[in-house]
């Protein structure tokens, strides 16, 4: 398996961490109910990073996959990225972003509900690829915000 900007960002800082892969169906519409569904994991503890503009400004969300995103929490003028701008400042393709190793760095905002669990799943940089991680590193690496961001789906 190739590595990823996301799995050497996680072997640079040296956190434990494993690796998920599954054979994914591009036909799905959800990648994140696939990756669950899958996996056999928890929808609670497998993380979406979605790419939001907040006041013109780019940012990664993370929720869980069994919630929806509430923009309104990240701020009046938050709306989802267009996916070209998204995929141009992350490097990854839509299905594919990490919340780790983008090419350009952005804010990142998790869901409190993270820090619930042991460990938490993300993707790993490419579709079919989930990284499981304690929730406390991803926090660490990002410099993420946390916080209620997520609301019931």
């Amino acid at each position: 398996m190739a590595a990823t900007p996301a799995l050497q960002a996680a072997e640079a800082a040296g956190i434990a961490f494993s690796l998920h892969e599954y054979e994914h169906d591009p036909r799905g519409s959800s990648y994140g109910d696939e990756a669950a569904e899958k996996l056999g994991v928890d929808a609670r503890r497998l993380f979406k990073t979605l790419v939001v503009s907040i006041d013109g400004a780019l940012a990664v969300a993370c929720v869980p996959v069994s919630a929806q995103l509430d923009l309104k929490r990240l701020g009046k003028r938050a709306r989802m990225a267009d996916k070209a701008q998204a995929q141009s400042a992350t490097g990854y393709v839509s299905g594919g972003t990490s919340p780790l190793g983008q090419r350009k760095r952005l804010p990142t905002h998790l869901d409190a509900s993270a820090l619930e669990h042991e460990t938490i799943l993300v993707n790993g940089g490419r579709r079919g690829l989930q990284l499981e991680l304690d929730p406390r590193d991803l926090v660490r690496l990002t410099d993420a915000h946390v916080h209620a961001i997520a609301s019931d789906a």
